[in-house]
């Protein structure tokens, strides 16, 4: 897709590492990956149905770009990175800016989930949290795990 890679205007910074990992604004490239990671953990997700490709092109294109531009974005999603190779996404979601608080979001690609789970949530909690609250200045941050997600 053409003015891919984007940055959010939101934030006076968009890229955050430590070590060999960082958050990016979310790619368009890992936009299939993203689905089927989705797809195969859309038990533990609020996706009623698998995705197609037709449909995340869609809102790639529709939804996820328009992101960017606002000012007060209804969401900000990044790919998560190890060494440039994207191993999750996730972001801010449910966003309430006159609170200033958020929903947190994660989805490890699914071979990770089992054995790196605790390990790539601390790595991303201590990027996300930069952008949460040093460059967003807000109060709160919630997930909501229920039961099948035990270790969050």
């Amino acid at each position: 897709m053409k003015n891919w890679p984007l940055k959010y205007k939101v934030l006076d910074k968009n890229i955050f590492n430590h070590d060999e990992y960082s958050l990016v604004p979310i790619r368009y490239k890992d936009r299939y990956r993203i689905m089927n990671w989705r797809n195969d953990q859309i038990f533990h997700l609020r996706q009623k149905e698998k995705l197609k490709k037709k449909e995340q092109d869609d809102y790639f294109q529709r939804v996820i770009y328009k992101e960017f531009k606002k000012e007060d974005p209804d969401q900000i999603l990044f790919s998560f990175l190890k060494q440039q190779t994207c191993i999750g996404y996730g972001g801010l979601v449910h966003i309430d800016w006159e609170n200033k608080n958020t929903e947190l979001s994660l989805v490890l690609k699914t071979e990770l989930e089992d054995q790196f789970f605790v390990k790539y949530w601390g790595i991303y909690l201590y990027l996300i949290k930069q952008i949460i609250f040093k460059h967003l200045d807000f109060h709160k941050i919630f997930t909501y795990a229920y039961d099948l997600r035990p270790k969050l």
